[in-house]
């Protein structure tokens, strides 16, 4: 005996199929409010119905199964399954639809397979395959929509687009790829290629499946494209961290006339938070502003993030603080606004943040501790950063994945605690991954501890053996231990592997456009100043210091090799931009420390603030000095 649910308390004895003179305005009303997603007032008139002595019938039950799936009420979507079996409705299609829907999305995926199996007459309709189809689908049961699918074929069910809109969205990964390319045969052999909806369904299962030339290729064949069309790619591009051709979709989007939605905007928000394209990203604000999506919580987060890693903090603190007219906060708002304090080296407005929003009732979830975590290693507040850590687990029951054990290794690795660092890694309940042994091999490299990075070497390039950042972060910490042999191994290594170190560059924003340099470029029309003003710097720089690596950087001047892109970057915003305005560089390797100490002697020199975000961090030189204090 199933206990009733509350709104049915009253409702059983009502339950005769004889009366029907009502229903049909009771359904009419009940179709209203779930359609206006008033799912919990439909109950509520069903209940109502039921007491006013008027019976259910095949047109009402898809409503309140509907209601009770969107409000996940297993039980009560349970005890509707009696009044279905009691009314005699079960035989209805719409009704076994409505059934098998209600019970897969409370994710009973079972008992949405019994409805299915108990009806032969549902075995042989398409509605009742799709809707099954479409719940394994939901609840990430590949297998069992494969062989549905399948059997559906073999017994002659027809297949329609709303088969396709159900199984497509199985394939959510590179392994489903072969898979998915049979569908997308399979619809064009059924003439289903041409309707939109599964045309937008099969450029997202590419682009999800990590095939985004694929992808691409079939969306410029598209014969038609809606909104959802544009979006499908935009957010492909993003979620596979191809930031530039997220700008260049959106710049060819806007020239073709198709208004962006927030889900558009978010997405280039996203990338130009990747890319450090600030410009661009006032622009999408103004979009905002003036399409009326100031109240959009997702696009207040984005712009956020996208000022904080731009290198805008104030920017991105104004709009936390309701500058943007959304009073309202999440927990992705915070963690936002902590991180992009944490990466701009102020650890301590990070961590008064984090307890301000314990305070405001904020729970903080994983994300959030990863956040004042890093913030915490990036300002080398230790002990707050362990304090954290066991709160995490002791306050909050959250259990530590990865992504924070490799956070405690960082802040433990760079206040010089080497070996508590490796003991934590040994004392993991998961199993460390790339970046935890990363973070002790970086920490190696500051402390010059040989014997331990390669300990750590050892194991990452076990999990990642073809990541070139490591190969190079061993040889650099074999360089400063002046050991040539281990270099030369590592050398050995990565040319047996065909490994290729990773070219830096380094770019900067001016009047809306791009100005990107390589290490040692003399591409740029301006190069000539550009090395002309870097010798000048160099010469100050000598004659206010006795610098022993001053010939080997002459050299380097003279011939143009080894200049690393930072500098010419920086050489750039000084030439081209006035007295006293902030130079803000973006770097895609960790800046080393001889330009380090290079850019904090030319802040203060030309008396500028000078911002570069490296792969890790902001840096901001301002007087000789740097926010990192070092520390990086």
């Amino acid at each position: 005996m199933i206990r009733s649910h509350p709104l049915f308390r009253n409702a059983n004895k009502w339950l005769d199929p004889q009366n029907q003179a009502k229903t049909a305005s009771w359904n009419a009303r009940l179709r209203e409010l779930a359609r206006h997603r008033h799912f919990e007032e439909a109950l509520n008139l069903y209940c109502q119905m039921l007491a006013s002595g008027d019976s259910p019938n095949a047109f009402t039950f898809p409503f309140a199964f509907k209601s009770c799936a969107s409000m996940s009420l297993p039980l009560a979507g349970t005890q509707l399954h009696g009044h279905v079996i009691k009314t005699g409705c079960e035989l209805e299609p719409f009704v076994q639809t409505s059934l098998i829907s209600m019970y897969c999305k409370c994710s009973i995926v079972d008992s949405a397979r019994k409805v299915f199996d108990e009806n032969p007459h549902s075995r042989g309709l398409t509605v009742c395959h799709n809707a099954l189809i479409a719940g394994y689908s939901l609840n990430s049961r590949f297998s069992d929509a494969v062989l549905l699918f399948r059997k559906m074929r073999k017994e002659g069910v027809s297949v329609n687009a709303v088969t396709m809109l159900g199984l497509i969205p199985v394939c959510t990964g590179p392994i489903h790829f072969g898979f998915g390319t049979c569908l997308h045969g399979c619809g064009v052999r059924l003439g289903l290629d041409g309707d939109l909806s599964v045309g937008n369904c099969l450029l997202t299962m590419y682009v999800r499946c990590g095939s985004v030339d694929f992808g691409r290729k079939f969306f410029d064949g598209m014969p038609e494209k809606g909104l959802i069309t544009w979006n499908a790619m935009i957010s492909g591009y993003a979620q596979n961290g191809l930031a530039g051709q997220v700008l260049d979709l959106y710049r060819k989007m806007e020239f073709m006339g198709i208004v962006p939605d927030p889900v558009t905007l978010v997405s280039v928000l996203s990338s130009c938070a990747h890319l450090g394209a600030h410009t661009v990203g006032r622009e999408v604000e103004q979009r905002i502003i003036l399409s009326g999506f100031r109240l959009n919580l997702f696009l207040k987060n984005a712009l956020i993030n996208m000022y904080a890693r731009c290198g805008n903090l104030v920017k991105a603190r104004a709009i936390f603080d309701f500058d943007f007219g959304v009073p309202e906060r999440n927990i992705i708002s915070w963690t936002a606004i902590i991180g992009g304090y944490g990466m701009h080296g102020e650890g301590e407005v990070a961590v008064q943040l984090f307890d301000e929003m314990i305070s405001a009732g904020e729970r903080p979830d994983g994300a959030a501790f990863v956040s004042v975590l890093s913030a915490c290693s990036h300002a080398g507040l230790t002990e707050k950063g362990l304090h954290y850590f066991t709160a995490m687990q002791r306050d909050y029951g959250l259990q530590p994945g990865p992504e924070h054990y490799s956070c405690v290794v960082d802040l433990l690795g760079r206040a010089g605690r080497l070996e508590e660092a490796r003991k934590l890694i040994g004392s993991m309940t998961v199993e460390p991954d790339g970046a935890v042994w990363g973070a002790l091999l970086g920490a190696c490299k500051i402390h010059r501890n040989v014997e331990l990075a390669e300990l750590a070497f050892e194991k990452v390039i076990e999990l990642e053996p073809t990541n070139i950042g490591y190969y190079v972060l061993l040889s650099n910490i074999y360089s400063d231990a002046e050991n040539m042999e281990g270099m030369m191994r590592v050398r050995l290594m990565m040319r047996d592997r065909k490994l290729k170190k990773e070219p830096g560059y380094s770019y900067v924003e001016y009047q809306g456009r791009i100005h990107l340099f390589l290490v040692g470029d003399r591409t740029h029309p301006q190069a000539q100043e550009l090395y002309r003003t870097l010798a000048v710097l160099e010469d100050i720089i000598n004659r206010r210091r006795n610098d022993k690596d001053q010939e080997r950087r002459n050299e380097e001047l003279m011939t143009g090799i080894g200049v690393h892109s930072e500098k010419l970057a920086i050489a750039f915003g000084l030439i081209n931009t006035i007295p006293g305005t902030e130079i803000t560089v973006i770097k895609n390797l960790r800046v080393c420390g001889d330009c380090h100490l290079f850019l904090k002697l030319v802040s203060e020199i030309v008396d500028r603030q000078i911002v570069v975000r490296d792969a890790t961090r902001f840096h901001h030189f301002k007087n000789g000095t740097c926010s990192c204090k070092d520390y990086w």
